[in-house]
């Protein structure tokens, strides 16, 4: 049995528990990582990376189909789905490895195992910082490690529908893990779920062919964005010939045969029998809180999630959680953002700030892209707000229509009293990546003066940003 000593053990390598490590180490720490499987945990590997480049692939095979409309000729258009899948798993694979790099470069320990928590022989919580000790199983028996800190980043995985026949079983009826190396390219595929993940395949497969149905509970798909942004999206999806079912439930799944037989109670109380090759189960996350000894510990964990405060501390004595085994938003830049807020707490920083959640931007990168950042129209005017809100068409847009992109909306949301910026949603080409300017201003605490007086380069997808604003206040220029 090998012992390590260090000042910070971190369980998961995920974008939390890496950042948290390499954080940690610029900070003069001694620290150890521990994972179970691939450096970079689900979003290098399984989550975030590979489906963007799943996305990508159906992206550009979607401009290929529509080549006459830039002048161009692309005859005989198809597709390999294994070679798809190759890029896909090499894209991560690359990813991977760089974290392995990160590691080394700055000097950061990491142990390959499961691992757990324990108290000390003595009862107490072992190490000189008060620590749990770290249990580690490794192929070549169990290590200790002895840490003055430890933080928990042991992410989640797929929730799964507790009732009969709604398991997922990995033949045809998928989790987002094998929905990500599919044995075939299903004709038909059924989506249960609307929220970000669920989304996402369904733009994948309806754009390789699939003839794709999606059923969400709740009235709506894409139930976190506001919602004339979700009305839009829906729009844009039933256009490409995607089936939306809301306001449904699926009760029963029938497995047994070569296709899958979903029974779905709809709004009105009748039932439709739906039948697809594949099912993806996208119904959320669950946090990977098992078999890591937190019940003895006395950590608190609520509907599957480790309980924390501010700091990220669980209430036992240098024992942290971070990311997404704490709960939603479940995203990987919040998982990233919450252990360098952890680590520089913990290393005495003085310019430490609680993490403010309204700052933190969604992206869904389906075809149109998602994105938004703080409050919804709706939110905004239950908290209290009188709102002035502004929106741009990507129509209007001189760039967007060059790119043969015109279908989108920028909205703003603002405080009609203070100017602040309470709220920005988008849907449109490339708008994960315009969101951040927002998402920028909102940090600053800008107001509508700042944005209306900042300068946009033209042309550009960005304008639209500012169009929205001026719209707002009445001052809208390109419609």
């Amino acid at each position: 049995m090998a012992e390590h000593a260090v000042d910070l053990a971190v369980i998961g390598s995920g974008p939390g528990g890496y950042v948290a490590a390499i954080r940690a180490s610029q900070l003069g720490m001694n620290v150890a990582i521990v994972e179970r499987d691939a450096l970079g945990g689900v979003c290098l590997n399984w989550g975030c990376i590979p489906t963007k480049a799943l996305l990508r692939t159906s992206e550009i095979y979607t401009n290929m189909k529509h080549a006459s409309a830039f002048g161009l000729k692309a005859e005989n258009i198809g597709f390999d789905i294994e070679a798809v899948i190759k890029r896909s798993r090499k894209v991560a694979s690359q990813l991977s490895g760089g974290v392995g790099y990160l590691m080394k470069k700055h000097k950061i320990q990491v142990i390959e195992g499961t691992a757990s928590l324990a108290k000390a022989a003595n009862g107490s919580n072992a190490g000189s910082g008060g620590a749990p000790l770290v249990k580690v199983k490794t192929k070549a028996g169990d290590d200790v490690v002895k840490a003055k800190h430890v933080i928990l980043a042991t992410g989640a995985r797929a929730r799964t529908i507790p009732q009969a026949g709604l398991e997922p079983d990995g033949r045809l009826i998928w989790t987002a893990k094998e929905a990500m190396v599919p044995d075939i390219m299903p004709k038909s595929l059924l989506v249960i779920g609307s929220g970000a993940i669920g989304i996402e395949f369904a733009s994948f497969y309806g754009a390789m062919g699939a003839d794709v149905t999606v059923v969400e509970m709740v009235d709506r798909i894409l139930p976190a964005e506001d919602e004339e942004i979700s009305k839009f999206a829906e729009k844009q999806f039933k256009k490409q010939g995607m089936n939306i079912i809301t306001s449904a439930q699926v009760e029963k799944l029938d497995a047994s045969g070569d296709v899958a037989k979903a029974t779905v109670k709809l709004k009105d109380g009748k039932t439709e029998v739906i039948e697809s090759e594949r099912v993806v189960l996208a119904v959320g996350i669950v946090g990977n809180t098992e078999n890591l000894g937190l019940e003895a510990l006395g950590v608190k964990v609520d509907r599957g999630h480790v309980v924390i405060n501010e700091w990220m501390e669980t209430g036992v004595p240098g024992l942290y959680a971070i990311g997404d085994v704490c709960g939603p938003p479940w995203l990987a830049h919040k998982a990233s953002h919450e252990g360098v807020i952890c680590v520089e707490k913990i290393a005495g920083k003085n310019d430490v700030h609680p993490l403010d959640t309204s700052l933190i931007p969604g992206c869904t990168y389906c075809q149109p892209q998602v994105a938004s950042v703080g409050l919804t129209e709706r939110q905004a005017k239950e908290a209290g707000h009188k709102i002035k809100v502004g929106r741009f068409p990507f129509n209007g847009n001189g760039k967007a229509i060059a790119l043969g992109e015109p279908e989108g909306l920028v909205k703003t949301v603002f405080d009609a009293e203070t100017g602040e910026l309470l709220g920005a949603h988008m849907i449109g080409a490339e708008v994960t990546e315009l969101i951040q300017g927002f998402g920028i201003a909102k940090t600053m605490e800008a107001v509508e003066q700042d944005l209306m007086h900042s300068i946009f380069p033209h042309p550009t997808l960005s304008e639209m940003m500012h169009e929205s604003v001026l719209d707002a206040y009445d001052r809208v220029m390109h419609i």
